[in-house]
């Protein structure tokens, strides 16, 4: 898309200056970045609400002729052009920020897990990537705070090789503090659900290895399904991170939420003092 400011006037006779080109504001949203659309380089991350900055300079007008006027040269043919205004190509990339974020394979029940805890309605059906852009939902809290939470669409193998959804999604969980695997119990499938948790793992560490250091908490959802228990104990038995970070729920039944909500939020509120 081609951007441009208003042009400024020409100069008239009288000794009228031209009128002055009106700037051209882009409103964009938080965690928006400004890159050299050749180059690939940040040049700027808008990350403070009200933040500005300036992409293209606009261009000088020039000197007009009564500008060289002198008590023995009252009618110069003397003057100046302007100066042209500066033009660049960028690109605009958004980043969500959030303080949650929620990992998974497609239809690992993130949608229907952000549709009970932020109480919002989002587009839910039993087929893979039926979330083709990120879920943003408000938690409320016991304590008045409001957590930001998002549902990045599902992360399949080699997803940071840009398969499936791939690298369009696994951008916004850089911005997020908190990341929270969910992980389908899946007996009819032939699914391994720890297997499923390493892939993850392994996804997000070959796109960015520090994402591996963000806090993180594992919710086994579909514990209502039959025969998804003996999966949820082979899980916790393979676990090698503290069962603190383990939470067996149903979404869809709103099983074991309010202990998981709890650890969201006191995860954010741990990671705000560090």
């Amino acid at each position: 898309k081609l951007v441009k400011a208003h042009n400024g006037g020409n100069g008239m006779g009288n000794n009228c200056k031209g009128k002055n080109g009106t700037d051209l504001f882009l409103k964009v949203p938080l965690g928006t970045l400004v890159k050299d659309a050749l180059t690939g380089a940040v040049l700027y991350d808008f990350m403070a609400e009200g933040d500005t900055w300036q992409i293209c300079k606009g261009g000088k007008g020039g000197k007009g002729n009564s500008r060289f006027k002198t008590a023995t040269h009252q009618a110069p043919f003397v003057c100046t052009p302007g100066e042209e205004g500066e033009a660049c190509e960028i690109e605009l990339e958004l980043k969500l920020i959030a303080d949650i974020g929620l990992v998974g394979m497609p239809n690992a029940g993130k949608s229907t897990l952000i549709s009970k805890l932020a109480r919002r309605a989002v587009k839910i059906a039993p087929y893979p990537f039926t979330t083709l852009e990120p879920n943003i939902g408000i938690l409320k809290c016991d304590d008045g705070s409001k957590k930001l939470i998002a549902d990045i669409p599902g992360i399949i193998d080699q997803a940071s090789q840009d398969k499936g959804l791939g690298l369009a999604f696994l951008k916004h969980i850089e911005r997020t503090s908190v990341l929270v695997y969910v992980v389908e119990l899946a007996p009819y499938q032939e699914r391994d659900p720890f297997e499923e948790f390493l892939m993850l793992r392994r996804e997000l560490a070959a796109y960015d290895p520090t994402l591996l250091d963000k806090p993180f908490l594992v919710a086994l959802n579909k514990i209502d399904q039959e025969e998804a228990q003996p999966l949820a104990d082979a899980f916790i038995r393979k676990y090698p991170f503290s069962q603190s970070e383990l939470f067996i729920i149903s979404a869809q039944e709103s099983v074991g939420l309010e202990p998981l909500l709890d650890a969201m939020h006191q995860l954010t509120e741990n990671e705000k003092i560090s």
